[in-house]
């Protein structure tokens, strides 16, 4: 199946809190803008499926991605049916990355609601996607595949991602960790990293942006942490005051310069083996970032294509 989405997208939650008229309109500009591709989370605003679809039926070629859909938030057919529904009626423009949220191997309380953590999760999340592959779907197929990324970190994870899926979206992570992971996907697959940036050029509004986003994962503990540890960084860097190499590491850009340093670390990715890197930008004011992405725009044109033919398991087609 061909990867349109091209070297550079957006991540957001920002959507969410917009009414669905004006996420059309956002959607609209954002195509408009050169990105290849927009990436929706998860969290207690629009369900990410049904977002998805109001994205892509806003959109002509825009690729849209769940970044990630929660696995412990609905049942495997549910997973499976809106997969196969999005895929036939958008052919080519969408990609289902699934994850879940976790702290350790707890369960995890949202706001009084308790998502199972229902046993270790890669073999949970294997067993996942057995699940969605074996449902009987009665709605048309889609003309090609879907493709489906999991939004993999440690290295189990990321092995069960080149086993039984097109790839991988990494979330939070350093540059050296695209090198691993390209490592352990091997060649062909997906592998799409979401990177976190600041345009404020104020480097001390910068900085305290930065680390306030980084600390809120790793109070989390878990994956983020273990996954900063496996490249060198110490227990004591990953407080809940994150040490400036750390937020240095996991957040590009910030004061002068900014827009040249996430350009710097877009390449970085792209040099370390990613195919997409889509860019979260981090600010004070609430709503979407529509003055950042513009101003992020002018990166596409600057990038290298590498887009690559991808099939499930990560072999090439």
């Amino acid at each position: 199946m061909d990867t349109t989405a091209g070297p550079l997208g957006l991540w957001t939650l920002a959507l969410d809190k917009e009414p669905a008229a004006r996420v059309r309109e956002v959607a609209a500009e954002i195509e408009s803008l050169g990105f290849g591709a927009l990436w929706i989370g998860e969290e207690f605003g629009r369900n990410v499926l049904t977002h998805a679809g109001l994205l892509l039926g806003a959109t002509d070629g825009l690729v849209v991605g769940t970044g990630i859909a929660n696995i412990f938030f609905r049942d495997p057919i549910a997973m499976a049916a809106a997969e196969r529904s999005l895929a036939e009626a958008y052919p080519g423009r969408f990609v289902l990355g699934l994850g879940g949220h976790r702290v350790d191997d707890r369960p995890l309380i949202y706001l009084g609601h308790r998502v199972p953590s229902g046993g270790r999760a890669v073999s949970t999340m294997g067993a996942y996607l057995d699940a969605m592959d074996a449902v009987p779907l009665q709605s048309p197929p889609p003309p090609a595949p879907s493709r489906r990324v999991l939004g993999a970190l440690g290295p189990k994870m990321l092995n069960l991602a080149a086993e039984k899926t097109d790839g991988a979206l990494p979330y939070l992570v350093p540059v050296a960790h695209t090198e691993d992971a390209r490592a352990r996907l091997g060649p062909d697959a997906l592998l799409a990293v979401e990177q976190a940036v600041v345009l404020d050029p104020d480097p001390a509004r910068a900085r305290e942006l930065a680390r306030a986003h980084v600390a809120r994962y790793f109070a989390l503990g878990g994956a983020h942490v273990k996954d900063m540890l496996r490249f060198g960084y110490a227990i004591e860097e990953l407080s809940d005051a994150p040490a400036d190499r750390v937020v240095d590491a996991l957040v590009a850009g910030g004061g002068p310069g900014a827009l040249d340093a996430v350009s710097d670390r877009v390449r970085a990715h792209l040099d370390a083996g990613a195919d997409h890197v889509c860019l979260q930008v981090l600010t004070a004011r609430p709503g979407a970032p529509i003055a950042e992405w513009r101003e992020l725009a002018g990166l596409t044109g600057d990038l290298p294509p590498r887009a690559r033919a991808v099939s499930r398991a990560g072999s090439a087609t």
